[in-house]
């Protein structure tokens, strides 16, 4: 699996299409991170941006091999290991993603409550934000898994598909990635950091179930 994830990861490099999810994070976080706001706000900003990236993150690295290509490697290792591989390779680049935007925060970011009166210890607020970054991969990861090839092959059914259960994932009541955002911003509020991890475990979940579904798949369909 080492080699599958470092062939995925040059692939991903070389092919220059991790600029455009990149680029639109960097966008977002321009857009709602200012030096001196509340620290918990922002961490729950940036890392909402993050939900959708990661989706399109996956999907870049599920659809870059050439069809000759991935039929060479899915024979060599097998087509789920091929596919497992992909995916964990755009999880773990959203998650440097969300590691990097963390600490430009934290650096950004004031550790007080939203009405700037009541401190918040640094060190507890970013780990909830590291870890609403991680809940927001693993639900993009669970979304690019699950709206994209092998499920669907057709761009102009995916593309659309990933965009509209994105933000789905983002916005519905229940799920870990809203829950995980609005305990930080209600954490702003009163100047706490409370680590959402029952979001993260069932975020975990929801990653780990639907790239199974897609790693089956992948080996059934070819």
């Amino acid at each position: 699996m080492t080699a599958l994830l470092q062939y995925q990861a040059v692939l991903l490099l070389r092919s220059h299409r991790w600029l455009p999810p990149l680029l639109l994070h960097v966008a977002f976080v321009a857009v709602g991170v200012r030096p001196g706001e509340p620290v918990l706000d922002s961490f729950g900003w940036a890392a909402a941006g993050l939900l959708p990236v990661t989706a399109w993150l996956v999907r870049v690295c599920v659809t870059n091999e050439p069809p000759s290509a991935r039929d060479c490697a899915a024979a060599v290792a097998g087509p789920w290991r091929v596919h497992l591989a992909a995916v964990l390779t755009g999880l773990l680049a959203a998650v440097l993603l969300g590691a990097a935007t963390t600490a430009v925060v934290a650096a950004l970011g004031d550790p007080r409550s939203a009405d700037h009166r009541v401190g918040v210890p640094l060190g507890p607020a970013v780990l909830a934000g590291l870890v609403t970054s991680v809940v927001c991969a693993l639900l993009g990861t669970a979304v690019g898994a699950l709206c994209n090839r092998p499920l669907l092959r057709s761009t102009a059914w995916a593309v659309p598909g990933t965009v509209l259960v994105a933000f789905a994932a983002l916005l519905a009541a229940g799920s870990p990635a809203r829950a995980a955002v609005s305990g930080l911003v209600t954490g702003s509020h009163s100047g706490t950091a409370q680590v959402p991890y029952g979001a993260l475990v069932l975020a975990a979940c929801c990653a780990a179930g639907a790239t199974a579904v897609a790693c089956a798949a992948s080996g059934r369909r070819g």
